[in-house]
């Protein structure tokens, strides 16, 4: 990592708050720090693998479900389980649609929402790039050895405090 500036630590920048806001819970801090960070090392080892691919890896994301899906998936339920906006999947989709990866017909059931599935070119472009992503990945993720499943179990945690305080009005 020469030529690398290091993060900030976040203990150092939460200190820092607290002295300038002694009122203000920076408990959050650390966590979204590192989860933040997790993030941008991730995002830039799957980089290189979309550069002048025909999907960015947020589309192939959200082609994945639709790929393995037994039939039409309506754009609310993607949205839910993807963890995303529905405003943010409604934009992907018209996207992916215009470019002829997944088609978007009307559904009978409510004229509300339409029935989503991913096109030949969608699967194609998923079955190209996701299995390269997965490499990438697990070269990233190789030195977790033993802790590996301390960690999921740690995430799933994390996921689910979260989950359960959005629900909070």
């Amino acid at each position: 990592m020469s030529g690398m500036t290091p993060s900030p630590d976040p203990a150092d920048v939460r200190a820092q708050w607290t002295r300038n806001n002694p009122g203000l819970d920076t408990s959050p801090m650390e966590v979204v720090a590192l989860l933040k960070r997790a993030t941008g090392l991730l995002d830039r080892a799957v980089e290189p693998l979309y550069e002048g691919a025909p999907l960015t890896a947020p589309e192939v994301d959200m082609l994945i479900p639709l790929r393995h899906a037994t039939g039409p998936v309506i754009a609310r339920r993607l949205a839910a389980n993807l963890g995303l906006s529905r405003a943010g999947v409604s934009k992907t989709l018209a996207r992916l649609e215009r470019r002829g990866f997944i088609a978007r017909t009307p559904n009978p059931a409510d004229r509300r929402a339409a029935l989503v599935t991913v096109t030949e070119a969608g699967a194609r472009a998923v079955d190209d790039l996701f299995p390269r992503q997965l490499a990438a990945e697990v070269a990233l993720l190789a030195n977790l050895g033993d802790d590996r499943e301390w960690v999921l179990e740690a995430l799933a945690r994390l996921v689910e405090a979260m989950e359960s305080g959005q629900s909070r009005p």
